[in-house]
């Protein structure tokens, strides 16, 4: 796994610039206003999937989707009013897990708490930092991440839709989907062919994933497998019933 993971930590990059495009980025955006947020950010993080491991997986998704829609700018943390459908509440974001989400919150709490004053740090340059350090705290290697990017301020459910790959999508229309968002094919395979190989090992080499009648505790597996967090945080008894493809 430990390939597959740098693998996929250089997509995650990719998709990160791709996403941020019509904000300025740059490494080190807050080394006046709040140098050390980086490490806030870490230290929030390593705390969370320390207390929750499933949330290395539940990260990486919430990242995916938020930036597949309107870019890397936290629209899909944005909740749902009387008036107004949010992102999160589409059909597609529906099996985003809450450990995703939450990784962000405590993120964000212990930034706007240690930095000389609240809401200084954008919510999508928190989960950007948020998907880099989970990536890391499961194995992978450690990249630097340019930041500056705006948090969204409009969220409708009706700007999901065309913008996610789902199932039923051929290897053309990924292809074209993710060239839209400024990614290659290679890109395409890390983010999501190789997500179905880890799959395919998870349920290999960790029994208990596929089959729920085994009772070993989620937090016991994903520190022995770190990357099956991923797919813990989907449906993986659903997946070990009825194959690959149906476990996110």
């Amino acid at each position: 796994m430990g390939a597959g993971i740098r693998i996929l930590a250089v997509a995650l990059l990719a998709l990160a610039a791709a996403g941020g495009a019509a904000a300025q980025l740059r490494q080190g955006y807050y080394s006046a206003s709040c140098p050390n947020v980086e490490a806030i950010v870490q230290a929030a993080v390593a705390l969370k999937v320390q207390q929750t491991p499933v949330a290395v997986g539940a990260t990486v998704r919430l990242f995916f989707h938020d930036c597949f829609v309107q870019g890397c700018d936290a629209s899909v943390i944005i909740v749902s009013t009387a008036n107004n459908t949010a992102e999160k509440d589409h059909v597609s974001n529906l099996s985003l897990a809450g450990d995703g989400f939450d990784t962000v919150i405590k993120a964000k709490a212990a930034v706007d708490t240690q930095c000389p004053s609240p809401n200084l740090v954008s919510c999508a340059d928190i989960l950007t930092m948020a998907t880099r350090d989970v990536i890391g705290l499961a194995g992978g290697p450690a990249y630097p991440v340019e930041l500056g990017r705006l948090d969204g301020l409009v969220s409708t459910a009706s700007n999901v839709d065309g913008n996610l790959p789902p199932p039923s999508f051929n290897l053309d229309q990924l292809t074209a989907m993710f060239a839209a968002n400024n990614l290659s094919q290679a890109d395409m395979i890390a983010l999501s062919g190789k997500a179905r190989q880890l799959l395919k090992s998870c349920l290999l080499t960790a029994p208990a994933i596929a089959n729920p009648r085994i009772t070993l505790a989620a937090s016991v597996l994903v520190r022995k497998y770190p990357m099956c967090s991923v797919f813990l945080s989907c449906n993986p008894h659903k997946a070990g019933r009825k194959g690959l493809d149906s476990a996110c």
